[in-house]
């Protein structure tokens, strides 16, 4: 058994993952609800000839460094900038993905986001556990998405994804993507291609469905948010740092923007040394106006085993000596 290389996987996985590298990879596995403090985890990549990387896990030039005998990383991710990967090229290190099977779930959260937010969900379920429910008043009135225009910023598998279960719900579909000439034929008859600047001007949703990049931190600034119609809401299932948390809550604050809706924040961006260490105070207090949400973009039982499976066939490949499944890299050794 010793003989065989050792996988790291850094968070709690489903049982029937680890099983995946049986006569192939001794496992060291966290099995706790928190990512191992940083020495930890250190300690535990020492050895090791693959790991499987999760959200929390900042992967640079320190950790790479630790790990002289590692051949892959297996993300169990979509977006990967909490992962240096020009830096683990140069070590010989494969980098993979789970490129798609993120999709939908997200796609389905910015729904229920834009649903919770705008119809004032969680300030009823809110109401009725603290006061009791004494039957109709007139209040909660919010924005129900029939009928309103919805841009979407971003529009690779995610943005057409959204734009594909909002097909239904009898609204004006607006999408920008920097890199896109033309919508895609099977949305061409319901979605309209606009410029960031229309997009922000006309919309009473604006939904986030991009990645992390030095070109898209903070698209979303205090000049972004004053471009946007007085009362919009603002729905971000993508990455926190897309958007300027602070400039945000100055608006919401303002009565300028309508409401924000999050499934992610800015301090959870590993890749950005100037973090900030919490949620900005501000939103948390906005209750009325606010929906935030753990990260559970991709909480899906069935979704989340077939990533970490994915994941792990692409370590096994890597550790047997073949090219893994979905690498976004040629390592150079």
């Amino acid at each position: 058994m010793m003989d065989l290389p050792l996988v790291v996987l850094t968070n709690r996985t489903f049982p029937e993952t680890r099983i995946l590298f049986d006569g192939v990879a001794r496992v060291i596995a966290n099995d706790g609800e928190e990512p191992w403090p940083r020495d930890v985890l250190l300690a535990h990549c020492r050895d090791a000839a693959g790991i499987m990387a999760f959200m929390p896990d900042q992967i640079d030039d320190e950790f790479l460094d630790n790990c002289s005998k590692l051949t892959i990383i297996g993300a169990a991710l979509k977006g990967f900038d909490n992962i240096d990967v020009e830096a683990a090229s140069k070590r010989g290190v494969w980098v993979t993905i789970c490129p798609d099977l993120l999709t939908i779930p997200t796609a389905e959260l910015a729904i229920g986001l834009m649903l919770a937010l705008g119809r004032n969900m969680l300030t009823g379920d809110r109401e009725i556990r603290q006061q009791g429910f004494h039957g109709w008043r007139p209040r909660h009135y919010g924005a129900g998405i029939d009928g309103s225009v919805v841009g979407i910023l971003g529009f690779g598998k995610v943005g057409q994804a959204i734009a594909a279960r909002l097909c239904g719900f009898g609204c004006q579909i607006l999408a920008h993507d920097s890199e896109l000439a033309s919508i895609p034929a099977h949305l061409s008859d319901n979605v309209k291609l606009a410029t960031r600047e229309e997009l922000l001007n006309t919309s009473d949703f604006v939904v986030l469905a991009l990645p992390l990049l030095a070109s898209t931190k903070y698209i979303i600034d205090a000049g972004a948010v004053a471009a946007m119609k007085r009362g919009a809401l603002l729905v971000n299932p993508a990455r926190g740092s897309l958007v300027d948390e602070s400039a945000v809550a100055d608006a919401i604050l303002s009565g300028h923007l309508g409401g924000y809706a999050a499934d992610v924040f800015e301090c959870e961006d590993w890749a950005r040394p100037d973090r900030p260490a919490v949620i900005d105070e501000r939103l948390m207090a906005a209750v009325e106006k606010t929906v935030l949400t753990p990260h559970i973009g991709s909480a899906v039982v069935d979704v989340r085993r077939e990533i970490e499976a994915s994941a792990a066939r692409s370590i096994v490949e890597a550790l047997q000596g073949r090219v893994p499944t979905f690498a976004i890299n040629f390592p150079r050794d």
